[in-house]
This record gives C-alpha cells, sequence and structure tokens, in this order.
C-alpha cells in the first residue's frame, strides 16, 4: 500500500503530488485538475479512494495553487508553464513505477491542459479521458454568457439579468472588468444549473473552498494556498486560456480520446462537444454522455463514471 504526498521538485519549483495506490503495478491515473488554481486532491481522494484497488491515483497541485502555492512567480505564469511541468511529472512517474505510458483524467482547464499535453508530448500517454471538456475558448464563454442571462430572465431573477446586462457579453472570451466579470457569471450560471444540479446558491468558488476544507486532504498552508493561489492563477492566466479552438487546432491524437461528458454543462457548454468529437483523429475514441451531470460527471455521477472509465483501461477477464 502506498499512500504518500510528495513535494516534487517541477520546472524548478517544489509542488505538491499525493499517490495513492494498493498495488504499485496497476495503471496509473494521473488527474489534471481545474480552474486554474482549483486543486482536486481532496474531491478525488475521497471520490475515488476504492479506485486504488485497481488503479495507482495520482493528484496534482499545478504551480500556483494549494500545495504548490509558495513561490510561484506569477508574473511568469503562462500555460506553457503548467504544460511543461505537467509533462515532467507524467515522465518522472512513469520512470518511478517502471511504466512507459500513464492515463490522463482531467476536468474543465486540465481538459485543456490534457489535450495539448496529448499533442506536444504523447509519448507517455496510453490514453485521453475529459470531462467539463473545452472545445472553443470563444465560444465556451459567448454560449456561457447567454446561459446564464436565460435562465435568470425566464426566472424572473431581474437582480442577475441587470447584472449581466451590465457586465456584457464577453469579447474574445474576455468579460468586462476582468476576473470580476469572469466571477459575476460564473455565479449566476451556477445558481441554474450549468455548474451542478447541488449546492446552487453556493457562490462558485466558496463552493470549492468548503469541500476542500470538508475533506481533511489539505494542511493548513495547502488551504491557505488555495485561498490565495485560487483568484491569483486566475487573474494571471484566464487571459491567456480562452484563445484556443481545437476542432481546428488539435483534433489529431496518436492515443485513445475519450469525453465524459455531462449534458447539462454550461460551464463548458455542452453544446460545442459533438462538433469537436466529430472531427477527432485518434486510435479509438468515444463521447460518452451523463444525463444527469453538468460539468463535472465525476462528482455529479461517481459510480458510473468509474465503470466507463474501467472497461476502457483493464482488460475484460479484470472486469468480469
Amino acid at each position: 500500500m502506498l499512500d504518500t504526498i510528495l513535494r516534487l521538485p517541477l520546472g524548478g519549483q517544489k509542488q505538491t503530488v499525493h499517490i495513492l495506490s494498493e498495488d504499485m503495478s496497476n495503471p496509473i491515473l494521473l488527474f489534471l485538475h481545474g480552474g486554474p488554481g482549483v486543486p482536486d486532491r481532496g474531491g478525488v481522494m475521497t471520490r475515488c479512494r476504492a479506485w486504488a484497488s485497481e488503479f495507482t491515483l495520482v493528484t496534482w497541485d499545478q504551480r500556483g495553487c494549494g500545495g504548490s502555492y509558495w513561490g510561484t512567480d506569477f508574473s511568469a505564469l503562462t500555460p506553457d508553464v503548467l504544460l511543461s511541468d505537467a509533462a515532467e511529472l507524467v515522465k518522472w512517474l512513469c520512470t518511478k513505477f517502471g511504466r512507459q505510458k500513464l492515463y490522463l483524467v482531467c476536468g474543465s482547464w486540465g481538459t485543456e491542459l490534457g489535450t495539448l499535453l496529448c499533442s506536444r508530448y504523447p509519448e507517455h500517454i496510453a490514453a485521453y479521458f475529459g470531462q467539463g471538456q473545452t472545445v472553443d475558448g470563444v465560444k465556451n464563454e459567448e454560449l456561457s454568457y447567454h446561459f446564464a442571462l436565460n435562465e435568470a430572465a425566464s426566472s424572473g431573477d431581474e437582480k442577475s439579468v441587470q447584472k449581466l446586462l451590465k457586465l456584457g457579453p464577453p469579447t474574445g472570451g474576455q468579460y468586462r472588468g476582468g476576473l470580476r466579470g469572469l466571477l459575476t457569471q460564473r455565479n449566476i450560471m451556477k445558481r441554474y444549473g450549468g455548474y451542478s444540479s447541488k449546492n446552487r446558491q453556493i457562490g462558485f468558488i466558496a463552493s470549492f473552498a468548503k469541500s476542500m476544507a470538508k475533506s481533511g486532504e489539505y494542511s493548513p498552508l495547502d488551504l491557505l494556498g488555495t485561498a490565495l493561489g485560487s483568484m491569483r492563477s486566475l487573474a494571471a492566466l484566464w487571459g491567456q486560456i480562452t484563445d484556443y479552438d481545437f476542432p481546428s487546432q488539435c483534433s489529431q491524437f496518436v492515443m485513445p480520446y475519450y469525453i465524459f461528458q455531462g449534458r447539462n454543462d454550461n460551464n463548458t457548454p455542452a453544446a460545442l462537444v459533438q462538433g469537436f468529437y466529430d472531427v477527432i483523429d485518434a486510435p479509438a475514441k468515444d463521447l460518452v454522455w451523463f444525463e444527469n451531470s453538468a460539468h463535472s460527471p465525476l462528482a455529479d455521477e461517481t459510480e458510473r463514471f468509474y465503470t466507463e472509465l474501467r472497461a476502457r483501461i483493464l482488460p475484460p477477464h479484470k472486469i468480469d
């Protein structure tokens, strides 16, 4: 049994990684969290702990947040820096466990990071699994904004309607007022189920903070790093991470590419996913719809998520 939290030097900065496994010969799942700046160690290690009997689970606080907040130069924080960190971690894990390849399980911003990782550093990736799939940064924000506006109007929520009209639709994936504008839109979108059917009235950032504090996964310094890093990471990176269009820029892969998509997702809108999936060229691919989920099927339909993932990794004799 291996259950250890490490401080690994990635890209010259110590970063926090949690590895959990009952058998270190099992396939490796590396989880890439969203945000940017919202670590998911607590959620994964709470929901997925039983998976350690068949998989080696690896969670990582990306540079600038959680246990990897301390020492970050936010003026130099870019998507390419995080991509390089991720590639270094993948190589380190394969070396440590004597593997050629591992599996990526990506969520939200993590699907952007993971997709680019598959494209630019494919040699150690056995397959990609994405939820809350990113597709096109500009169209993503346009659809998410209009979902929030339409739902607020249909509900007679004039206060939210006026907030969104004052904010205005995003331009080039960016909201007026920067991070404050983004959070205004996200809080209203979340209230109307675009993120999850659960905890709709809790603010976007507050909902993450509450679950992290309850998980017992994070030290006091990790929690402080999360509180400080979530805002600083978003502020530093958001202007850089909406400039992508995967259907035209990044749709060819040398590994299987699987999307587990919540039908009700309006954070990274589900309406964009089918078009991306249709143009993907990969040795194997699949688009699995989770009808009772929004942005995170892993959270909303955990058991089915595991069943679908397991069926695509483990040989049939281990499933029967």
